[in-house]
C-alpha cells in the first residue's frame, strides 16, 4: 500500500513538473519548459516581457519547491533508514552485554562452588586424620569418611570442568 502511495505520489510530481499551472493577472496559464499556454494554445509570442518574466519566474518557484519536496522526503527516508540500522545495532550490543554477564555469573558461581568445595574437603580431610590418629574410627567409619572425601574429590573435579567451560 505505501509503495503503491509513493508510486502515484511521484507520477503526480513528473506531471506537475512537467506542466505547470500559473495564475496572473486572474488567468490560469499552464507552463510546458519555457512555453505558456492559455486554454491549451500557446501565449507565448503574444505576452509581454514582463508577463513572461512573471509567469515563469512563478513556474520555477514551483518547481524549486517539488524539487525541495522531493530532497526532504529522500533525507526523511535516509535517516529513517540510519535509524532502524543504529537500533538494530544497539539491540545487537544490548544483546551482546547481556550475554557477556551471563556468562561472567556463570564464571563467578562456578567459582564459588570450586572454592566451597575445596573448604569442605579440606575441613574433611583435617577431620578424618584427626578422627584416624585419635584411634576413634571404626572400621565402617574409616570406609564412610574415604568415601564422602572422594564424593567431594569428584565435586571439585565438576566445579573445575565447569569453570574451564565458562
Amino acid at each position: 500500500m505505501k509503495k503503491l502511495i509513493a508510486i502515484l505520489m511521484l507520477c503526480f510530481m513528473a506531471l506537475s513538473i512537467n506542466a505547470q499551472t500559473v495564475i496572473s493577472n486572474g488567468k490560469s496559464y499552464t507552463v510546458k519548459k519555457s512555453k505558456i499556454f492559455l486554454d491549451g494554445k500557446e501565449v507565448s509570442t503574444t505576452l509581454s516581457e514582463a508577463d513572461k518574466i512573471d509567469i515563469l519566474g512563478r513556474a520555477s518557484t514551483i518547481s524549486e519547491k517539488i524539487d525541495a519536496d522531493v530532497k526532504a522526503k529522500r533525507e526523511a527516508k535516509a535517516l529513517e533508514k540510519a535509524n532502524k540500522k543504529a537500533e538494530k545495532a544497539l539491540k545487537k550490543a544490548e544483546k551482546a552485554q547481556k550475554q557477556a554477564e551471563k556468562t561472567l555469573k556463570q564464571n563467578q558461581k562456578a567459582q564459588d562452588k570450586l572454592i566451597k568445595a575445596s573448604r569442605k574437603l579440606k575441613n574433611a580431610e583435617s577431620k578424618y586424620q584427626k578422627l584416624k590418629r585419635k584411634g576413634k574410627l571404626a572400621p565402617n567409619d574409616d570406609a564412610k569418611w574415604l568415601k564422602k572425601i572422594e564424593g567431594i574429590k569428584k565435586d571439585i573435579t565438576k566445579a573445575q570442568q565447569q569453570l574451564e567451560r565458562s
